[in-house]
């Protein structure tokens, strides 16, 4: 007959076990969930800061990042973009939302490989803006920058079976100190300075503190 203290030993035992067998789980079930609620929290975040469609910073995040470059850039000058498409509506109206939707999310990848490191954000609607970092603030290094952004904006943008080509309006102005706001106005004056020009004077300096560019 099995002595009962072996008995009662035994049971012990695999009671412990079985608790360190359901502890274990539960320790996998809750790092399981830390997990997925901090993939959530991560989530929220980013969409409370980005576009949707194009995955850029939006207008808020925009505003709160160039806050810190402009208390951050080592000295480096900074120069404001403010970018407008051109008659996008007849985008929407000829070849559909989701067409609309393909050109803003072509434009905002290709603002971006123009930014490189730099900000560039979504505002909203077919507007877009940036805050690029320059070695210098001169004229001729601003008219560089533009015409290869209006380069890279020019290339075709397939559309299905068909390509599409926009144009765009562009403003840029130094920024002086921590005046975000104040360049911003004065690249924004020049990008609908741009848009009341037209393409036949491209590249044309609207004053001393902006520049414009019909794309």
């Amino acid at each position: 007959m099995p002595d009962p203290v072996t008995i009662a030993s035994g049971i012990c035992a695999a009671g412990a076990l079985l608790s360190s067998w359901q502890l274990s789980r539960r320790a996998v079930r809750a790092e399981a969930e830390i997990g997925r609620l901090q993939a959530e929290l991560t989530a929220e975040r980013h969409a409370a800061s980005h576009d949707p469609l194009t995955g850029l910073p939006n207008r808020r995040a925009f505003y709160r990042l160039a806050a810190t470059l402009l208390t951050d850039c080592s000295g480096r000058p900074l120069v404001a973009v403010v970018l407008d498409l051109d008659d996008f509506k007849q985008v929407n109206d000829r070849y559909g939302h989701a067409a609309g939707d393909q050109v803003l999310i072509s434009v905002a990848e290709r603002l971006a490989t123009f930014a490189g490191d730099n900000l560039v954000a979504r505002l909203g609607g077919d507007e877009f803006a940036g805050l690029l970092a320059s070695p210098t603030l001169d004229r001729r290094w601003i008219e560089h920058a533009t015409r290869r952004l209006c380069d890279m904006l020019a290339a075709p943008i397939p559309l299905g079976t068909t390509t599409l080509q926009v144009t765009a309006s562009v403003g840029l102005a130094p920024v002086h100190g921590s005046q975000l706001t104040e360049a911003l106005d004065r690249a924004d004056a020049a990008m609908y300075e741009a848009k009341g020009i037209g393409a036949g004077r491209r590249d044309r300096a609207l004053r001393d503190t902006a520049h414009l560019a019909e794309c």
